[in-house]
């Protein structure tokens, strides 16, 4: 056979083989249905889990959820975000990590607008209520049975959406913390709905926080940025105490392209103060002070999280300065106090123990983390070769 052909016929085998090769996909979530008894209808949602969640060490964790309106259009992105903004890899923790679900929509008329519009065409319009709950009577009890959830929970909306999370905001009870109205159409409400659901705004609402988001309208701007001002200063002047909220106004956005740099805007509002350095942090009292503000404000108890106090131990442990290592030893307590369930808690607090020469306190903390996972190598190692220098 002729040696050209001969070497064509390998180019293409090693072509074949490359295609044949399985490509890996990058997945940014699950595809779920739920039927709604509620709604009467399949109701199709999707879910991207923290970066944290399937590690073993972090099975003890629990996590806020943040539920996303428009699912189909806003989930990458604001998944996205969320991930860069929470994760351990990133280094960025301005946030904590969270559960991300999309809602996927069927009829957005239908269901985000809480009230009846009256046209002169019949409509459909005013399902807001039912929709909002679908999320709180059948959706959050699913992910709850089938997550490790915390219940705090964040609405995100933008447009008609935003309308509802505002909705929802004003209400005495639901079952959200916090939301984020992006450019909320409040065109479909006029001064006389306005005025009658701020009229029933009660001391309930304050408790959550809420932040608004307002675009560019171009020509119709004033009247746009009016409604939303309009709503903002009055359920401030009915907060006896500070407002915990937020009106940002996009000059150089308009209502198509303010989503991503709102909803950046709007979570980094909610949870402002949470990412702290490791580096700033002087005394255990100093950074459990720092995040009971931050629980005041948010009336929801958000402890120092474990692998930022795992650094500030570890940066004061490795010092050479006598008086940082011996208050290392508060930090990884204070862990320990914080997440009870945590096996690396105690394995850091049982090499602290080591490290400042208390050999019967470290084997204690060694063997509580060896029975919180049986699968921890390096608590095995520790308590042996502890053991055998008693």
């Amino acid at each position: 056979m002729n040696k050209n052909i001969i070497a064509v016929l390998f180019l293409l085998i090693g072509i074949n083989q490359v295609k044949s090769q399985d490509v890996e996909q990058i997945t940014i979530g699950t595809k779920h249905v739920l039927y709604s008894n509620i709604l009467d209808e399949d109701r199709e949602y999707w879910v991207n889990l923290p970066e944290s969640y399937l590690k073993t060490e972090a099975s003890y964790k629990k996590y806020p959820i943040l539920i996303i309106l428009d699912g189909n259009v806003h989930f990458k992105t604001v998944t996205g975000m969320v991930n860069y903004m929470s994760s351990d890899s990133y280094r960025s923790w301005k946030i904590p990590e969270m559960i991300v679900v999309g809602i996927k929509n069927i009829d957005r008329r239908r269901d985000y607008t809480p009230d009846k519009v009256v046209t002169v065409r019949e409509n459909n319009t005013g399902g807001g209520e039912a929709f909002l709950s679908f999320l709180e009577d059948e959706l959050i009890p699913e992910l709850d049975k089938k997550y490790r959830t915390e219940p705090y929970r964040i609405l995100f909306g933008h447009s008609l959406g935003g309308l509802l999370a505002v909705h929802a905001y004003m209400k005495d009870e639901t079952l959200f913390n916090a939301f984020i109205a992006v450019d909320p159409s409040f065109g479909m409400w006029d001064e006389e709905t306005m005025d009658r659901k701020l009229e029933a705004v009660t001391e309930q609402s304050f408790e959550k926080f809420i932040y608004i988001a307002t675009a560019n309208w171009g020509k119709r701007n004033i009247r746009n940025r009016d409604r939303h001002v309009r709503l903002y200063e009055a359920l401030n002047s009915k907060c006896e105490g500070e407002f915990p909220a937020q009106l940002e106004y996009f000059e150089n956005e308009n209502h198509g392209s303010v989503p991503p740099i709102a909803f950046y805007n709007g979570i980094s509002s909610i949870f402002k103060d949470y990412g702290v350095s490791h580096r700033d942090v002087e005394s255990k009292e100093q950074l459990t002070q720092h995040f009971k503000s931050l629980s005041q404000r948010l009336s929801w108890n958000f402890s120092p999280p474990e692998s930022l106090v795992n650094r500030i131990g570890y940066r004061m442990l490795r010092s050479r300065n006598e008086n940082e290592k011996s208050k290392a030893l508060t930090f990884f307590i204070l862990n320990t106090e914080n997440f009870p369930s945590s096996f690396n808690a105690f394995d850091s607090l049982g090499e602290t123990y080591e490290s400042l020469g208390d050999n019967k306190k470290a084997i204690e903390n060694y063997k509580k983390s060896l029975e919180l996972n049986p699968n921890n190598e390096h608590a095995k190692m520790k308590i042996e070769s502890l053991g055998n220098n008693e």
